[in-house]
């Protein structure tokens, strides 16, 4: 790291484990809500019922049964199960495709579901929506990432793997946006996790596949709503990334989500879906139009309660926008190394700033580092 930029404090993305005693049942309950509801008790993020397995939740990232000594579930288990929850639109939708996913919303909570049918049978996975919209400042996200929000149009891409917290993040972006401007909000999302209510802004929320047919119809059809703030839950294809492209330099601000894992590597997966001929001329949309992309990971922590996130911020820079107009975006690294400054940071920075404050261990923190021959001797010279 140069000690030169200073970087802001990496933030606790999960609370501390508590001791969790969760009694045993002697057959399988008797529906979803039963597991949804002891999992968000437990501080789950995932609840997994598998046929032929025993009923599994992931606990700060790691995946375990939660009742070692619990029935299997058996194939009937699992069809009574999903029979249980789903409505008629959804099995007529299993039915004919194979799998549903979809926001499940009870009492006590919102999920996110996913039902499949494989050979065997049926499994079904749930990702647990904590309910409380968190703000920048409670996930402890740096200051700097305020000042991406400002800007009237132009691109912000949040980025990382499934399960980093991608969807947590831009919530925080757009509420930010939502008490600090006067505009019409826009999101699209598959499905929506976090509800967003109005407060200086008018918030508009879009479920893809229930509201709409498809990220790219939905943007289509958002750009004729009059927004200024556009939020797309994943770019996945061509034609949304183009609309995406479009719409930052129209005059709205976009922001999105990509399964990348660092900057350079955003940047390469955005040029690379559109055929050759075109990439000169997105290239330079892209340089004028990008704002920021903030890349993240979920490491567990060194004493196994939670995890802590590690992030990656580029900020444009007429040097970062140099770069992908030339084509040029291995460079990117070494320009983000030189802009402390303007509130940039590499991943393995922020790997090394958690591990030299004790937070993750030595092991968690080469495996997920870009440069290892450099990491290997940062790490044999701090210990």
């Amino acid at each position: 790291m140069d000690p030169n930029h200073p970087q802001e404090p990496v933030p606790h993305a999960e609370p501390v484990a508590v001791a969790i005693v969760v009694e045993t049942p002697t057959q399988t309950l008797d529906h979803v809500d039963d597991y949804l509801r002891r999992g968000q008790q437990s501080d789950a993020s995932d609840i997994h019922l598998p046929m032929n397995c025993l009923a599994t939740w992931r606990r700060f990232g790691n995946l375990e049964p939660i009742w070692l000594q619990a029935p299997m579930l058996t194939a009937a288990d699992t069809e009574r199960l999903a029979m249980g929850f789903l409505d008629d639109a959804q099995k007529k939708i299993l039915h004919e495709r194979g799998d549903v996913d979809f926001a499940y919303a009870t009492n006590f909570g919102r999920f996110r579901a996913s039902v499949v049918r494989h050979r065997l049978g049926i499994d079904m996975v749930f990702r647990i929506i904590s309910t409380k919209l968190r703000t920048m400042d409670e996930l402890g996200l740096p200051k700097t990432l305020k000042m991406l929000t400002q800007y009237q149009n132009g691109l912000i891409l949040v980025t990382g793997s499934v399960g980093c917290g991608k969807s947590t993040t831009l919530s925080a972006l757009v509420d930010y946006i939502n008490v600090t401007r006067h505009d019409h909000i826009i999101t699209l999302e598959d499905p929506i996790e976090y509800v967003i209510p109005s407060k200086s802004c008018h918030v508009t929320q879009r479920e893809v596949h229930t509201h709409t047919k498809g990220f790219s119809h939905a943007l289509r059809g958002a750009l004729r709503e009059d927004p200024d703030v556009i939020m797309v839950g994943e770019m996945r294809d061509l034609e949304t990334i183009q609309l995406a492209i479009t719409a930052s330099e129209t005059g709205h601000l976009v922001l999105a989500t990509l399964h990348t894992g660092s900057a350079s590597r955003t940047l390469d997966r955005v040029l690379d879906v559109f055929p050759v001929d075109q990439r000169d001329q997105i290239r330079v949309m892209v340089a004028e139009s990008l704002r920021g992309i903030i890349s993240q990971q979920l490491v567990p922590r060194a004493d196994g309660k939670g995890r802590v996130l590690a992030l990656e911020v580029l900020m444009r820079t007429e040097a970062v926008a140099a770069c992908i107009r030339d084509g040029k975006t291995f460079m990117l690294p070494g320009v983000m190394q030189t802009g402390g400054k303007m509130g940039m940071r590499l991943m393995d920075d922020s790997l090394l700033e958690l591990y030299n404050d004790g937070l993750i261990t030595k092991e968690e923190c080469y495996a997920r580092c870009d440069q290892k021959a450099v990491m290997r001797q940062h790490l044999l010279g701090a210990h």
